[in-house]
């Protein structure tokens, strides 16, 4: 896997982030990059609320991915700290990701980005062309033409997530521009999310599915508690809370005689088992929290902090 030297001294770690407006393909390409779903994948734009760090461990290195919200103009107070959260990560890191995908001329909100990460002098800006699967060759050197006029970019890569093509040149590229240190984490770590964080996001996941098109940022999860079932070491319990604005989009998850919300329930908990290795009984409850988007109180009681 790609010229980094395997002695102890010339060991690389250090952390990268992904950047770049809503569905383009960050989070996607985070999960095949550390080879396992340590992240929540969706066609919904704004999936990603939080930065979730993805480890990719090699035998020389040991590169951190931090995938952040998509930015954006925001229309709400948790908007705001969306895009707050993804304008602190860019200071902390070794090295920033821009993804632009194959498949999609460039936009207003790719420029915008692109002058963001301008104003970010000392960190090299690597720029990924992701979705290659999903362009012609013609579109592929097309986008590769556009992303090199918006800015001088360290290096430009395309990729897809979902082929592999040019996965390990990628991780190649940002682990030259990591420092020589340690490892950070335990060999065989995949992520510092914890499991109550991880659980919830696959809820949310399987309740963004076939939703309508406003209501996806009005889902918000919360899982209460996960214990062992007394007398069963094979059956795990989680309590967890889908919290959404209004009565109607209520109505909406739960679905004509509550088949909506049993089909969500079905679907996280299969991927809640892949995730912990153990049988899970689910209790999922929906509540209004009305308006929470733009309430910071109610923010911080669902986790999104100043």
């Amino acid at each position: 896997m790609g010229g980094v030297s395997s002695s102890a001294a010339e060991f690389r770690a250090g952390f990268a982030c992904f950047v770049g407006r809503p569905n383009v393909g960050k989070s996607t390409l985070m999960n095949a990059l550390v080879g396992a779903k340590v992240a929540i994948t969706s066609s919904k734009p704004q999936t990603t609320r939080r930065a979730i760090r993805g480890i990719v461990n090699r035998p020389a290195a040991q590169l951190v991915i931090v995938d952040t919200p998509g930015l954006h103009r925001p229309r709400t107070l948790l908007g705001e700290r969306l895009d707050s959260l993804v304008l602190s990560t860019l200071t902390e890191v070794d090295v920033i990701g821009f993804c632009v995908p194959a498949n999609e001329e460039i936009g207003k909100g790719d420029r915008f980005i692109a002058e963001k990460l301008a104003a970010v002098k000392k960190t090299p800006v690597v720029a990924v062309v992701t979705k290659c699967d999903l362009a012609s060759r013609e579109q592929v050197a097309s986008r590769l033409l556009d992303v090199s006029r918006l800015a001088d970019f360290a290096e430009i890569v395309p990729v897809s997530a979902r082929s592999g093509e040019q996965l390990d040149v990628l991780g190649d590229l940002l682990i030259e521009r990591l420092p020589h240190s340690p490892p950070l984490y335990m060999d065989g770590q995949l992520t510092d999310e914890p499991e109550q964080v991880l659980v919830g996001e696959l809820i949310r996941e399987a309740a963004l599915e076939g939703v309508r098109d406003e209501l996806p940022h009005s889902i918000a999860v919360v899982v209460e508690e996960m214990t062992p079932r007394e007398g069963r070491d094979d059956l795990l319990d989680v309590y967890a809370h889908m919290f959404v604005e209004r009565p109607s989009q209520k109505a909406i998850v739960i679905g004509p005689k509550g088949a909506r919300l049993k089909d969500v329930g079905t679907r996280a908990r299969k991927q809640i088992e892949a995730l912990l290795g153990t049988h899970v009984y689910l209790d999922l409850r929906i509540k209004v929290a009305k308006d929470w988007q733009r309430d910071p109180k109610q923010l911080r009681r669902l986790g999104f902090y100043d």
